[in-house]
């Protein structure tokens, strides 16, 4: 059988069991005005955001296209196609060059990664020019748009489609010999109710004509944009969603596999009220006189009135399987219970309720996912049912004796050593759990040979490693010479926000003979781990063993085009302040002070939301996702949770927040050294310095060139701190997993972690505008102190400004942070309880956020010697790759 086969970094192959294959239109300059803003404005790594936002929005293609007076599309396509090219995240999904315009459809081929789709040609400019374009695309290996239109013009009846496909499809197979297999049929989606007689067959007709292609028409794919078929209804998004659903409903029944359509626009066509599914169904299927008129008038009547807000409990009338499959896709516990009470009443042995009912409606579940409908906080929801369901089971299939429900195969899922950070790691499991994988969950910090053992014991068939602080990576590193040296042959998924391909590439993979697979978000663990345990194992294995074995050849054989000048001419070339002239705030407040129990609401107004709906794989900048198209419904619902779940923390007391500071005299050194001084004792925080060459006149920026040195004879100050609102987290979290409710354990842990980060900045301006006070007539919202366009900054251990982890135990010495609030550092310098922060205060108005960049060894051997310990030591808590 052919199959039309696309790539990006990662296949899609299309067969007659894929689900309809959704192409993303934002990156499409007549698709999204703010996408056209961004590219007239050459902001292109912000266009960039746009492009990510549809990948992770479920976009299985996404289309690009730069068709505007004002561009020039064929500079436009090759910039921002080579700018995908770097962002593996965006890249690994195939492309679509869209354009009416030869030159820049060409330009896009020449650069694209992978095998892609050109979008389009047809036969308006007559057959010697449509074969040229077609030998062309053939050349190149992409696929191919024809679209339903020749030199009479577009097709718009049935008929027309079918002969301008027969012609054009002639061509191609016959003429140019193209693969019947990567053609891509776009037969015109045009509005329909739009009052005019010529028009109320347009949708019929196009559905027509998709049965027709299909069946006529070997191996060939059709497509088309599917919201122009409810223009005639904008500003009715209630009426709009229906007719998508009602249209997709028959198309994709007819045979349209593909098309641009936007989640957030579509009903479920089991849940279009009666009345509504009949009226659109009489328009798009031509079957009364009046349809146009009556769905008008119910348009009118319905124009202002929004989503039902109130409870609709009308499902519970339905068989049981559709309300167990209910309850599973829309996440709610309820009913659950007394439904599979029912199912196991009529059930030969209560295990048949979970390998039959829960499962049946989990598949729904997974199948949404893996297609894009529905969204991570959904799937946890979904998982908090299932988990209710089986443990109300429990007690009757131990009853019974029975053995437990054969899984799809069992993983292991540990936080490495040192390491506490676990919302990814709970996140992935969750995933695999809803798709019938067991989980062999460890916990955080856990040694390599605790994880090795309990993989022997459990016998499982794969074991994730997850990970967030860099020492974590060597750890990992650590755990694959281990299971290499005992020959054991376990394959390891690898995850965390530190991790990387090229680090599991480059680093892990060759110390391990069996599968090291990255994996980067949790929507690929499901294909990752069922890749893995196929009967194409072995043949994944080997791809991918030769995927990362190409990938590390070309990383160490890279062109490195970077020159670096010395740790002496980066010091010459210093970032200088005029410290005779510049005039240095004095502290109100010098020493430590303490915060034993800070008031968690004062707090709220602080918070950064963007990140919250990062941790739960929602993409887009608070507050503009609560309306974005795609997801905007799911991230509405989400923080509605969130808040009710954090007033009840605020109101119950649930979590406790503490905090210790200090500000200190302080100077800085020749040797890029900030030496402060608390009392008789004296301190010395350690900086580096950036090396990579720059242009004739800039600067080289050490953290150390904001504080006035020694030489200058003035006095200067320094600050530090750490933050933690991460006590009560862990027993809070503890208690919703003991009752089956991972979404509030997930959630409970994702807020902390926003408060934490909110502490430190109500903290950071408290410093600013009082206790320091060298800013104490700051007026500033939120989002301002987000932009960070406040005085000063709070650089942090560990981040681009001063990458070394290593430098947190200054700041514990210095302030006794375990003594006075019990914040503790791990073995790997990770601060437990996770939700926590650290870092330092500079009040110099000419202090940035920037970073150091990859360093020589010249100055890394001259740290080490500062510092007074072993080279590889040292390397050793510096972020990854630092050292060229």
């Amino acid at each position: 059988m052919k199959y039309l086969k696309l790539s990006g970094l990662e296949p899609l192959i299309i067969t007659p069991e894929s689900n309809f294959i959704n192409i993303g239109e934002r990156t499409n300059v007549a698709g999204s005005k703010k996408f056209l803003r961004l590219i007239k404005e050459e902001k292109f790594s912000e266009a960039l955001d746009i492009a990510r936002h549809q990948v992770e929005g479920g976009a299985q293609i996404l289309d690009i296209c730069f068709d505007d007076g004002l561009l020039d599309g064929k500079y436009c396509m090759v910039k921002f196609l080579n700018l995908i090219a770097s962002e593996p995240d965006i890249a690994r999904i195939p492309m679509m060059i869209d354009s009416s315009k030869w030159e820049i459809l060409e330009a896009g081929l020449q650069v694209v990664q992978g095998k892609c789709v050109v979008n389009s040609i047809s036969l308006k400019g007559g057959e010697e020019e449509f074969i040229r374009q077609a030998k062309a695309i053939k050349r190149y290996g992409a696929a191919v748009v024809v679209m339903a239109f020749d030199e009479n013009g577009q097709a718009d009846n049935y008929e027309r489609r079918i002969e301008i496909c027969k012609r054009s499809y002639k061509l191609l197979t016959d003429t140019v010999r193209f693969p019947a297999e990567d053609i891509i049929f776009d037969l015109n989606i045009f509005p329909v109710a739009t009052g005019m007689e010529e028009h109320r067959r347009n949708a019929l007709d196009f559905i027509n004509a998709t049965k027709w292609v299909r069946e006529n028409l070997p191996y060939v794919s059709v497509s088309g944009g599917v919201s122009n078929v409810s223009f005639s209804f904008r500003g009715n998004d209630t009426v709009r969603e229906a007719m998508h659903s009602v249209f997709l409903y028959h198309a994709i029944k007819a045979g349209m596999n593909m098309g641009i359509v936007n989640p957030a626009m579509l009903e479920i066509y089991d849940e279009i009220p009666k009345d509504l599914l009949e009226l659109v169904e009489d328009v798009m299927l031509d079957r009364r006189d009046d349809a146009t008129e009556r769905l008008l008038d119910y348009s009118e009547k319905h124009k202002s009135v929004k989503k039902e807000k109130v409870e609709d409990l009308a499902w519970r009338n339905q068989p049981l399987q559709d309300r167990i499959t209910h309850s599973l896709v829309k996440g709610i516990d309820r009913f659950i219970e007394e439904d599979v009470e029912e199912a196991r009443k009529i059930s030969a042995k209560p295990l048949d309720v979970i390998e039959g009912n829960l499962m049946t409606g989990m598949s729904v579940v997974g199948d949404l996912f893996g297609s894009g409908k529905m969204f991570l906080p959904q799937v946890v929801k979904s998982a908090r049912v299932m988990k209710k369901a089986v443990a109300y089971l429990q007690p009757f299939i131990e009853a019974e004796k029975d053995s437990a429900q054969k899984a799809n195969g069992k993983v292991l899922m540990a936080t490495v050593k040192g390491d506490v950070h676990d919302i990814g790691k709970n996140i992935v499991s969750v995933v695999l759990g809803c798709n019938n994988y067991e989980i062999v969950d460890l916990g955080v910090m856990v040694p390599a040979e605790k994880i090795i053992q309990a993989a022997i014991d459990n016998q499982v068939d794969v074991i994730g490693l997850s990970g967030l602080i860099t020492p974590s990576l060597d750890e990992m590193v650590h755990i694959a010479n281990e299971l290499e040296r005992q020959n054991l042959n376990f394959p390891l998924m690898i995850g965390g926000a530190t991790t990387s391909k090229a680090h599991t590439a480059v680093k892990i993979d060759p110390k391990y003979k069996n599968a090291v697979v990255h994996v980067n978000d949790a929507s690929r663990a499901v294909g990752v781990v069922s890749s893995l345990l196929s009967n194409r194992n072995a043949e994944f294995v080997s791809e991918l063993k030769t995927d990362y074995a190409d990938f590390r050849e070309k990383f160490l054989n890279r062109q490195v085009d970077k020159e670096y000048i010395s740790i002496e001419e980066a010091r010459n070339q210093k970032f200088k302040i005029d410290w005779e002239n510049e005039t240095i705030s004095e502290p109100k407040n010098l020493g430590i002070q303490l915060i034993e129990n800070q008031n968690l609401e004062e707090l709220i107004s602080f918070i950064d939301w963007s990140p919250f709906f990062r941790s739960w794989d929602l993409f887009g900048k608070y507050p503009q996702i609560l309306e974005d198209e795609i997801v905007g419904e799911h991230a509405k619902e989400l923080f509605a949770d969130a808040q009710k779940m954090l007033k009840k923390i605020v109101e119950e007391k649930l979590l406790t927040a503490k905090a210790i500071f200090g500000i200190f005299p302080a100077n800085s050194n020749e040797k890029d050294d900030i030496e402060l001084k608390n009392g008789e004792e004296t301190f010395t925080f350690r900086t580096l310095r950036q090396q990579h060459k720059k242009s004739d006149g800039k600067e080289y920026l050490a953290l150390s060139d904001f504080i006035a040195p020694k030489t200058s004879g003035k006095q200067d100050y320094i600050g530090a701190f750490a933050v933690t609102t991460g006590f009560g987290t862990d027993e809070l979290a503890q208690k919703y997993e003991a009752e089956h409710d991972d979404y509030n354990a997930i959630m409970v842990k994702a807020l902390a972690d926003r408060l934490a980060e909110a502490f430190a900045e109500f903290l950071h301006k408290k410093v600013r505008t009082e206790i320091w006070g060298y800013s104490s007539d700051e007026h500033l919202e939120n989002e301002d102190l987000i932009s960070e366009k406040y005085v000063g900054i709070r650089p942090a251990p560990g981040y681009p400004a001063c990458p070394d982890h290593l430098e947190k135990t200054m700041i514990w010495e210095v302030l006794k942070v375990k003594e006075n609030i019990g914040l503790e550092l791990t073995e790997s310098l990770a601060m437990f309880p996770t939700a926590s922060v650290s870092g330092y205060y500079f009040a110099n108005p000419k202090a940035k956020y920037f970073g150091v960049g990859k360093i020589t060894e010249d100055q890394l051997k001259d740290y080490a010697e500062r510092k007074n310990v072993e080279l590889e030591f040292a390397k050793k808590w510096l972020s990854p790759n630092l050292v060229d």
